[in-house]
């Protein structure tokens, strides 16, 4: 269980000598990579995008409450804005208006009826599954991805509250979501790298492999157990469940948008972030861990 002595004031200390910790292993992957790469290689350009990323998920930390929507804002216009442009020019209109309606529909079904919202989800998730067989349009293909993008963002503001009114450090669980999400798709990348081998659905993503996944989900138990224990989120045994919980659900939320890729015929959603892609394609973990993470947050922890 949580320490009920993790005041708010050292929690938000030990948050920010972690985020340190993160940081200077940054740098160090950084000065990596360019002693290892030569200019213009792929590998510098992933790793220094990581400089783009952690100050702006920092930001939106330190600027709690407001911080943590106001990124969630900026990460739903962002994939708008992808999304609207692979959308059929003559379509667009509808499709804008379509998601302002699904965003307030998602928001406020999540606040008030999380376990509707989850079902939601899964629903979405075999319709997305029996469209991708029956071919849809783009449009629709496109609206699905917004829905679904809203509706496991949602969750982290959620997340948020019920960890702080229950007395656990609100701030830590945000931190740890976003840092266990993001450290899982470098293990797998690097996994994937050094030891693929085995595909596990080469016709949606061929660099998806078995080692790959392996490698994701040894990362995130050592972050989950490493961060989770110095922030006095959890005891070892439920913080080992949830480090294999969200690793899994990191991998199934990037092999989803692979998919959509792949119907789409498009590499990236955009070229926003170099070495990247788009928003999308840097958030697409952060879907489905993200509500992984509350209801097994409320399993384990009630």
């Amino acid at each position: 269980m949580p320490d009920p002595s993790f005041a708010a004031g050292e929690g938000l200390t030990r948050i920010l000598c972690a985020m340190a910790v993160l940081y200077a292993l940054l740098a160090l992957a950084s000065a990596g990579s360019m002693l290892s790469t030569a200019p213009g290689h792929p590998l510098r350009a992933q790793v220094n995008a990581w400089w783009l990323i952690f100050p702006v998920v920092s930001a939106s930390l330190l600027l709690a409450p407001h911080g943590p929507p106001l990124l969630l804002l900026l990460i739903a216009w962002l994939a708008w804005r992808e999304l609207a442009g692979l959308c059929p020019p003559a379509q667009r209109s509808r499709f804008t208006l379509a998601c302002a309606a699904a965003g307030a529909w998602q928001v406020g079904l999540t606040w008030r009826a999380p376990g509707w919202a989850c079902g939601a989800m899964a629903a979405l998730l075999l319709a997305a599954a029996w469209r991708f067989r029956l071919r849809p349009s783009a449009e629709r293909l496109l609206l699905l991805l917004f829905v679904l993008l809203g509706l496991g963002l949602s969750f982290v503001p959620l997340l948020l509250q019920r960890a702080a009114a229950a007395g656990a450090a609100g701030l830590g669980w945000y931190f740890y979501l976003f840092g266990l999400t993001a450290l899982n798709d470098i293990g797998q990348f690097i996994a994937g790298k050094r030891f693929g081998r085995h595909h596990i659905a080469a016709r949606i993503s061929p660099q998806k492999t078995w080692q790959g996944l392996a490698g994701g989900m040894v990362m995130s138990v050592g972050v989950s157990l490493a961060l989770g224990t110095y922030l006095a989120l959890a005891g070892t045994s439920t913080l080992v469940l949830l480090g294999l919980l969200l690793s899994l659900a990191g991998f199934a939320g990037d092999l989803l948008f692979s998919a959509a890729k792949r119907w789409l015929g498009v590499k990236d959603f955009s070229r926003l972030i170099p070495g990247h892609g788009g928003i999308l394609d840097r958030v697409d973990s952060l879907v489905l861990t993200a509500p992984t993470l509350y209801l097994a947050r409320a399993a384990l922890l009630s």
